[in-house]
């Protein structure tokens, strides 16, 4: 982190970056008047798994599966319905933390954090979630008898 290596340091900019949480975080006028300590504030986000170099990993066609696109279209419409939008989606992904931001597919990522925004914004219960996602299982196993 810099010049804020320092326990209070730390806890210093965690404080600020709680400040620009996008469900409670107040507006700024103009991206101009961000001070310094903002600014640091906002590049050193905890779990933050963005920008960080990654192994060259060959590039393959691939034709989507039917989940991955289905995992799309919901995310979409999560925007579409004001849910979220891509920066919290962006967000939220870097925010699972590295092992689970490289540990899981690019769309497994998506519907992750779909998941946790739904229940955390209160739209489902994570009760609601379960059984969701046991309904889903039982369809799985049926198709595949």
């Amino acid at each position: 982190m810099g010049t804020q290596s320092t326990r209070a340091g730390f806890d210093s900019v965690s404080d600020r970056v709680a400040e620009y949480n996008p469900v409670r975080g107040e507006s700024l006028d103009s991206p101009y008047e961000l001070s310094n300590s903002s600014f640091e504030a906002l590049r050193h986000v905890l779990h933050d798994v963005g920008g960080q170099p990654a192994l060259p990993v060959e590039y393959k066609e691939k034709v989507e599966e039917t989940w991955e696109m289905n995992t799309y279209v919901t995310c979409e419409c999560l925007g579409w319905r004001g849910v979220w939008n891509s920066e919290e989606r962006r967000r939220a992904e870097n925010d699972l933390g590295a092992t689970l931001y490289f540990g899981l597919p690019y769309y497994a990522r998506w519907i992750t954090v779909a998941a946790k925004t739904l229940v955390a914004k209160g739209f489902i219960t994570p009760d609601e979630l379960s059984a969701k996602l046991d309904d889903v299982r039982a369809r799985m196993r049926e198709a595949k008898q």
